[in-house]
């Protein structure tokens, strides 16, 4: 969930980021925090059954399971592949952000374009800007699950006043297996060239920049389009997944705290908790649950 912060670090004041950095809603810590307790749980349980229900053959096979574990856990390339996963995943997400439809430089161009104080003037421009709309909302409610609430069956487009009935069944009557959000937008040129002939639109440069920057919007609910159709291969995000899980699961028991007295390389103390274990699970689980949101 994106949620809009910008307001509570508008200044430098001291404590400001750390204010930032307690929000709960929309937070890391909201995310991730039932990982991280199953994690620290099974360290803990792994922890415990290590010192106090084995014997010592027993506690010497699992020393050296640890330590082979800690050595070959590193071979696992999760900060590459995860950071070139997220890069990937941000980038999709920005673009489609900038895919997002916008009527407002359209309708502009419309409304000081297309001429008549009449009543066939205002309703061709009137129903020019709901054509646009039509294809904006038919995009959304194919990639937006709010917008797919609002309008679950074009009944309810009709219902809503962005389409006539009869503009409802010219549009099913084109057969189609994909999303058909580009209909609106040839009755939008069609009557835009109307407008052109009964002299509304009185020059065709004008006719030209309309139609351009029609054709920009259809471009925009395109790429939303195409990015909703094609996602990311699933063998990449299977393999990003795996490569995070196993990691962990390799450092369940390769960085279980062994006992000092037998002088295992890297084994000098006896913390119990492994902080810098838990903030890295911290960091690149939340890094794989911010990319898979």
């Amino acid at each position: 969930m994106t949620v809009t912060y910008s307001n509570r670090v508008a200044d430098a004041k001291l404590g400001t980021f750390s204010r930032l950095l307690l929000r709960w809603r929309g937070s890391i810590y909201k995310l991730l925090y039932r990982e991280f307790l199953i994690f620290v749980g099974f360290y803990f349980i792994i922890s415990v059954t290590y010192r106090l229900f084995l014997n010592e053959q027993q506690r010497t096979y699992f020393e050296k399971l640890a330590l082979y574990c800690d050595n070959y856990a590193e071979l696992i390339p999760v900060s590459f592949v995860l950071g070139f996963y997220v890069t990937l995943v941000v980038s999709r997400w920005w673009a489609q952000y900038e895919s997002i439809p916008w009527l407002d430089r359209l309708m502009c161009l419309v409304s000081s374009n297309v001429h008549g104080t009449d009543e066939r003037g205002r309703m061709i421009r009137r129903t020019l800007m709901r054509y646009a709309s039509i294809s904006g909302v038919l995009i959304l409610r194919s990639v937006s699950t709010a917008v797919y609430k609002r309008f679950p069956t074009l009944q309810h487009v009709v219902n809503a006043g962005f389409m006539t009935p009869a503009e409802r069944l010219k549009y099913d009557a084109i057969s189609s297996p994909h999303n058909k959000f580009w209909i609106p937008c040839v009755w939008f040129a069609n009557l835009a060239v109307i407008a052109r002939t009964e002299g509304r639109i009185r020059d065709s440069v004008v006719l030209t920049l309309i139609l351009k920057e029609l054709n920009s919007l259809r471009t925009q609910c395109g790429r939303l389009f195409g990015y909703d159709w094609i996602s990311i291969p699933l063998v990449y995000t299977q393999v990003v997944t795996v490569a995070v899980y196993s990691f962990f699961l390799a450092c369940l028991i390769g960085r279980q705290f062994l006992d000092p007295q037998k002088g295992y390389p890297g084994h000098d103390l006896d913390l119990y908790v492994p902080v810098f274990t838990l903030l890295q699970f911290f960091f690149y689980a939340g890094w794989l649950k911010v990319s898979l949101r």
